[in-house]
């Protein structure tokens, strides 16, 4: 006798035999007084042990043992390996009703698992005696595979439900080499095939209807649920036909039951096919819809990087125009000191003149009008002095609104009597942290690279919080979420001497601390800019602090 391979697909096939999957577990009668909706199909996987027939000369028998959710059914399979087909007879004892596992499933359907995970339904199995006795004659071209039966909605299904009540049992007197291979096969997870049954469907649940007919009307009902009338519509027709056909022979109690039976078989069949259709163009679907995220999660990518581009490229352009702006105060500088020397000589000259006249010995009337000239002279000099006082202030409050823009450009910024006050949300930071967020790195590097711009600006970083907490934990974090700004800030080449750091906690708030809104306000961090080069706040004259109402911000 040639030897007989026996495939495992598990390391326990016992353990399999009799432990359900996980998904199999009942946790209570199935409702059917309310519609249930159809899922989307997915799977899981399960193990069992397989045998190979290719070399056995004659049959063997195998077990089937029922799962936990069937434990008393049993079966014995008679299994016999011809040149090109496998027979097998397989008998059944103690079957249950497949309807107690859910009003969805009319029939149990005995399965062929190949090492691969591949499923193939060899048949229906049909309990036709009280005592649950059944049989199933049929062969297969496959050599190697495991058995299973599942609990389906009709005999026609192309993927066994994760239902499984029965599984094949290596006997102890099977002969051959045993070699242990990992497999594993899908399930369709329970609800796969659930359908709405309108409040129930008593024809499907009439078990004096011939099953066939019942199960073409559940097949039926679920390729529409899965939308085959929308993606199969000539199959669901030709189903349809077959369908009425069958149940106006059901009506004709005249009529050969063989006819009856044949048209439920063939509307089953097309169901089926129509529901295939379905799930296959629901899956190109979705796969054209995630196609299409894709493609516009790449034009995000790209409008994103162009904004990062134009924002880098206005960067430049206010580099570019304060190096403009310094250059110019530089020639107004050097020609306010042309000007000085001109007073200066004018001066010296008028002087001259008026030495020349008392030594001309002029008349007092000559006098007079050298000291009128003179007195006219002086004025025109404090004229000047004056406008060029003017032009200097202008000029510090024309790179004040400047450097105000350019800070709004980045950040929130207000002026102030203290300065120009830039405005950093908690946002910025890492949830109850002192940590620097990607964000807020990059805004600060903006604006360390317009401070480096105008030398004699000194930045202050101050750190405050909403109420809420301890007044020693607030204290805390303000002066670690300032601390951190500074030490970002002297890492991008800022002057140590020039940026300061401190903590208020809760002290200074700019909003009422009773609302959402109002202490998001107040968990801040301000960049207070000040300096000799941008004079006092536009418009104003300075006041003490305590005695300034909170400024607007400029957006």
């Amino acid at each position: 006798m040639k030897t007989t391979a026996v495939l495992l697909l598990a390391v326990a096939p016992l353990l399999f035999a009799q432990v359900p999957n996980p998904t199999q577990q009942l946790s209570g009668p199935v409702d059917t007084s309310v519609p249930q909706p159809i899922f989307r199909v997915t799977v899981v996987s399960r193990s069992i042990p397989a045998i190979n027939y290719q070399h056995r000369n004659g049959a063997t028998k195998v077990d089937l043992h029922g799962t936990a959710l069937m434990p008393l059914a049993k079966g014995v399979a008679d299994v016999a390996s011809n040149t090109g087909a496998t027979r097998m007879t397989v008998r059944f004892e103690k079957l249950g009703q497949p309807s107690q596992f859910g009003p969805e499933f009319l029939t149990f359907v005995l399965w062929a698992i190949t090492p691969e995970g591949r499923a193939k339904s060899i048949g229906e199995v049909m309990s036709k005696n009280r005592d649950g006795k059944a049989e199933i004659v049929a062969s297969s071209d496959l050599q190697a595979f495991g058995m299973i039966v599942t609990a389906e909605p009709y005999w026609a299904v192309t993927q066994p439900s994760d239902v499984v009540v029965m599984e094949n049992f290596i006997r102890t007197d099977t002969t051959g080499t045993m070699e242990q291979v990992n497999a594993k096969y899908d399930l369709l997870k329970r609800g796969s095939y659930t359908v709405n049954l309108r409040q129930p469907d008593q024809f499907v649940n009439d078990i004096r209807i011939p099953l066939q007919l019942r199960e073409a009307r559940m097949a039926m009902d679920i390729a529409k649920a899965q939308g085959a009338e929308r993606y199969a519509a000539d199959t669901m027709h030709t189903a349809a036909i077959d369908l009425q056909n069958a149940e106006d022979f059901y009506r004709n109690k005249h009529v050969d039951a063989k006819s009856l039976e044949t048209n439920a078989r063939e509307a089953t069949q097309m169901a089926e096919d129509a529901r295939i259709i379905s799930v296959r163009h629901e899956e190109a679907d979705a796969l054209a819809a995630e196609r299409a995220a894709a493609t516009a999660r790449e034009q995000a990518e790209r409008d994103k990087a162009a904004l990062e581009a134009k924002a880098r490229a206005q960067a430049d352009q206010a580099r570019q125009q304060a190096d403009q702006a310094r250059m110019q105060a530089d020639q107004a500088r050097q020609q306010a000191e042309v000007d000085r020397t001109a007073a200066e000589k004018a001066r010296a000259d008028a002087q001259a003149l008026a030495g020349q006249a008392e030594r001309d010995r002029q008349a007092a009337e000559a006098a007079k009008n050298a000291a009128m000239a003179q007195n006219q002279q002086a004025q025109s000099e404090a004229e000047r002095a004056r406008l060029a006082a003017q032009r200097a202030e202008a000029e510090k409050q024309e790179l004040r609104q400047r450097l105000l823009a350019q800070f709004n450009l980045i950040l929130s910024t207000r002026d102030s009597a203290r300065g120009l006050i830039i405005n950093m949300s908690d946002v910025l930071f890492d949830f109850d942290k002192a940590t620097l967020k990607p964000g807020a790195r990059e805004k600060l590097a903006k604006v360390s690279g317009i401070v480096l711009a105008y030398p004699g600006l000194k930045l202050a970083v101050e750190g405050h919080t909403d109420s809420i907490g301890s007044d020693e934990y607030n204290q805390t974090l303000s002066e670690k979420r300032a601390g951190a700004v500074r030490d970002y800030l002297l890492a991008q080449s800022l002057n140590e001497s020039s940026v300061t750091a401190q903590g208020l906690g809760k002290a200074d708030p700019v909003a009422s601390n009773d609302t959402n809104t109002g202490r998001a306000l107040n968990r801040r961090v301000e960049l207070v800019v000040s300096g000799e080069v941008i004079g006092q706040q536009l418009g104003q004259t300075p006041v003490p602090s305590a005695s300034l109402a909170a400024p607007p911000v400029i957006q």
